[in-house]
């Protein structure tokens, strides 16, 4: 028989281990390197984004252009005059941002609950995802991320009720899209970046176009594996390049690639003028 005692004393050691943790990541968090290690890495998401947008303006305007993904902008970076040793700068501080956002996710457990940890490691595993896509990339072994979502539905599929997985991963894609919506609609970004008075009007401006495109862009890809669900299809499932050329094949489809890639380059400077004056919070 269980002794409610014990279950006491474990609960609160459970409670006190939580709070030692929550103090160690706040103190971690508001280090001067983790706040460096935070900047950077926003800097970096910025050039990633700006490389991601570049690519999908020249697919909108027929100019070629590589994957219109993660991996073809960390590809564009790699071609650069500085070459693979950008490539790697910007994968450290990509790794650097999602350290930081685990810590942040870790130390706001108190005030903000589970919704606050989980939106933390939420961010983290978004950045890690984008740091290993550039790690493989500088390694030569880099991959399509449409091969890859194509993967993920077909393991899906293969499993009991795995037409119902692949729609709920779907589905789970596309509130993260409408999620991003909604925060350049409501500008709640604006509580992380505190510009100069003179530069806020335009900072917000890039922040509402950024958050809007880049939540279109991922909201996409949802659509694209809900759909894959549907058919009982794998192919039909796509990453970020299979998404935004689905928008070439509507009515007016090139003019919404082209503004959602100009989108994309307002996120990439937002992302850029978020490091340089992150909020001190």
């Amino acid at each position: 028989m269980v002794d409610r005692q014990d279950v006491r004393r474990a609960a609160g050691a459970a409670k006190d281990a939580a709070g030692d943790a929550e103090r160690h990541a706040s103190r971690l968090e508001r280090s001067r390197g983790m706040r460096i290690g935070m900047r950077v890495g926003h800097v970096a998401n910025g050039i990633v984004h700006l490389a991601l947008a570049g690519i999908v303006v020249a697919v909108a305007v027929g100019a070629g252009g590589g994957s219109a993904d993660q991996g073809g902008a960390m590809a564009a970076i790699a071609a650069t005059p500085l070459g693979v040793g950008a490539l790697w700068a910007v994968s450290i501080a990509l790794v650097a941002l999602a350290v930081f956002a685990l810590l942040e996710g870790v130390a706001q457990r108190a005030s903000g609950g589970g919704k606050a940890l989980a939106k933390g490691i939420g961010k983290a595993i978004a950045y890690a995802a984008v740091a290993a896509t550039g790690i493989r990339t500088a390694l030569g072994s880099g991959g399509g991320g449409d091969a890859q979502a194509e993967s993920l539905s077909g393991a899906l599929m293969a499993q009991p009720f795995g037409q119902v997985l692949v729609g709920v991963v779907g589905v789970g894609v596309l509130a993260i899209g409408v999620a991003f919506v909604v925060q350049g609609a409501r500008r709640s970004f604006e509580k992380h970046v505190s510009p100069p008075a003179s530069a806020r009007r335009a900072v917000t401006a890039l922040g509402v176009a950024g958050y809007v495109a880049k939540g279109v862009a991922i909201a996409l890809v949802g659509v694209l594996f809900v759909a894959a669900a549907i058919a009982h299809d794998p192919q039909e499932a796509g990453g970020l390049d299979g998404g935004l050329r689905s928008l070439q094949q509507l009515p007016f489809g090139v003019a919404a690639l082209l503004v959602v890639g100009l989108g994309l380059g307002a996120y990439g400077v937002f992302s850029i003028v978020r490091g340089i004056w992150a909020s001190k919070r």
